[in-house]
């Protein structure tokens, strides 16, 4: 079996532009018919601008997801700014994404573990209600990994789960 691994996306330009490369295909699997976001040129944004927020950002860590040695998918986790998330909360899975021929072969769900693992203390992951798929893949993934330990609410069409994780803190 090849191994599922995450790297920092911070030093390789070859790992930012893969990820560039399929930021469109996330937004669309974000809010599928919902027209939520727009595309990122109507709003100002591309996505080269995107990951200059994100690599500039001290906050933010992006994240290749490989199998093998090849990118599959993406995460960004953010460490929020203390006064914006109630109650307090270390980590929140900014983006999360998998490449869609790589999907429901167990490779973001042990993307996952191995991010928790990554960055211990407490997280809070949201999906819009309206993504069913991301909802059903964030519940049962959260469920497995924290043994049912983790608090749901619906705020604003978003599903929250907050918890804690194991593993180094980063």
């Amino acid at each position: 079996m090849t191994t599922v691994s995450v790297r920092d996306a911070h030093t390789s330009e070859t790992d930012r532009r893969w990820i560039q490369s399929v930021y469109r295909d996330y937004l669309d699997d974000l809010a599928p018919d919902t027209g939520i976001f727009p595309v990122l040129g109507e709003v100002g944004h591309r996505e080269p601008d995107q990951m200059l927020r994100w690599v500039g950002d001290p906050n933010a860590f992006p994240l290749i997801i490989l199998k093998a040695a090849e990118p599959v998918g993406f995460a960004m986790v953010a460490r929020p700014a203390a006064t914006l998330v109630q109650p307090r909360v270390d980590y929140r899975m900014a983006e999360f994404f998998i490449a869609r021929t790589r999907r429901r072969l167990g490779i973001g769900e042990t993307a996952v573990q191995l991010i928790l693992n990554r960055f211990a203390g407490r997280w809070e992951i949201t999906e819009y209600l309206r993504n069913a798929a991301a909802v059903s893949f964030w519940r049962r993934v959260v469920a497995t990994y924290t043994h049912g330990k983790y608090q749901e609410r619906i705020v604003n069409g978003e599903v929250r789960q907050v918890f804690e994780s194991g593993g180094r803190r980063a």
